[in-house]
């Protein structure tokens, strides 16, 4: 079996020099580093949130008019909360919005409220929670 010739001067003959012990450290903290960046953006982003509400249920009251109940959990139930709640229409559309506050109270809340909607609604959801009480909601 005849060995092949590589083509000259395509392929360098010495190889590559290895890399000296302070840029492996340097490489090995730049790597940790961001390894470190990348898990606390993501605890942030995905870990538990310090409120949250979701939908229980919702009845129309007619066509411009429809009726949420929301479960809201929170981390503090010793201060107040608002949560938007809203309404769409068949067309996706959001026929309807409305801040609700949620005083200070037990760690687990249901809540109830009514939208009055522009268009026909087809569902009522709850958009988000928040601990940052609009001056106007406020009751203190």
């Amino acid at each position: 079996m005849a060995q092949r010739a590589l083509p000259e001067g395509r392929y360098s003959k010495t190889g590559r020099k290895p890399l000296s012990r302070w840029t492996r450290w340097a490489l090995l903290a730049v790597a940790v580093a961001v390894g470190a960046l990348v898990a606390f953006v993501g605890y942030r982003n995905l870990g538990t949130k310090p409120i949250e509400a979701k939908q229980t249920a919702f009845n129309f009251l007619g066509d411009d008019r429809v009726q949420v109940s929301f479960e809201v959990s929170r981390d503090q139930p010793e201060r107040a909360a608002v949560c938007i709640i809203r309404a769409r229409s068949k067309d996706g559309d959001e026929a309807g919005r409305r801040e609700v506050l949620v005083p200070p109270g037990n760690a687990l809340v249901v809540e109830t409220t009514v939208l009055r909607t522009s268009k026909p609604p087809v569902t009522g959801e709850v958009f988000g929670c928040s601990y940052q009480v609009p001056p106007y909601l406020s009751t203190s």
